[in-house]
């Protein structure tokens, strides 16, 4: 899952980055309203976390823009104003929750988390497919009720595979939810990643499908 965090704050846009990718999602961090209305338009996030105090541009207008270019990507508003008519436009604005500063950091990834559940229509909990297992709720991922251990990236594809359910999933969408904005998205790369998954889950579970990209098997043949 992929993530944009539009925060000014030096401090707490580098502290929101760490705890997001360290829950095991893709981030990019703007400070710039500029910056984060074209970031929302043309790039692919599963989520927003949008400060409304920007020093360019304010973030209701970022996210008015957004929701008139029928951008429906679900949006956690961040703000320190108290007071109930900024609630009440920033909803009215398409917001889809909102979290008061100062707020604890542990509060901002458990809504997220509901955030894209919701978005995705995701019950909590546990998402099966075949021995695979992802616990909507803490990421974490087993095979055979097993903990596997994975790397970060390991876990972003196959938690995205789980959450498709057997669909095809092409290698462009696929880059697009797990790297982040400056990273290589080279599909050889890619290739190497998920040929360490294989090993970890069983050779057959993840079936390229030449020229259009990869499908996870839920009962695979021997």
């Amino acid at each position: 899952m992929r993530i944009l965090v539009v925060e000014d704050d030096k401090r707490l846009g580098p502290e929101i980055v760490a705890v997001l990718r360290r829950a095991g999602y893709a981030v990019d961090l703007s400070s710039s309203g500029e910056e984060a209305a074209f970031l929302g338009e043309t790039e692919p996030y599963d989520a927003i976390v949008l400060d409304l105090g920007l020093p360019d541009r304010d973030g209701l207008t970022v996210l008015t823009q957004w929701r008139a270019k029928s951008v429906v990507t679900p949006v956690l508003v961040l703000t320190a104003r108290d007071r109930f008519a900024d609630l009440v436009a920033g909803f009215r604005s398409g917001a889809d929750d909102y979290l008061k500063k100062p707020f604890q950091i542990d509060e901002l990834v458990v809504r997220l988390a509901a955030l894209i559940r919701r978005s995705q229509r995701s019950p909590a909990g546990v998402t099966n497919f075949g021995s695979l297992a992802f616990d909507t709720t803490t990421g974490a991922i087993s095979l055979d009720g097993l903990p596997l251990a994975l790397t970060s990236l390991e876990a972003r594809i196959l938690r995205y595979l789980v959450q498709k359910q057997g669909s095809l999933v092409s290698r462009i969408e696929l880059a697009d939810h797990i790297y982040e904005r400056d990273t290589d998205r080279g599909l050889n790369s890619l290739e190497v990643v998920i040929s360490r998954i294989r090993r970890k889950i069983g050779n057959n579970k993840i079936v390229a499908v030449r020229g259009e990209g990869y499908r996870l098997e839920r009962n695979p043949e021997k």
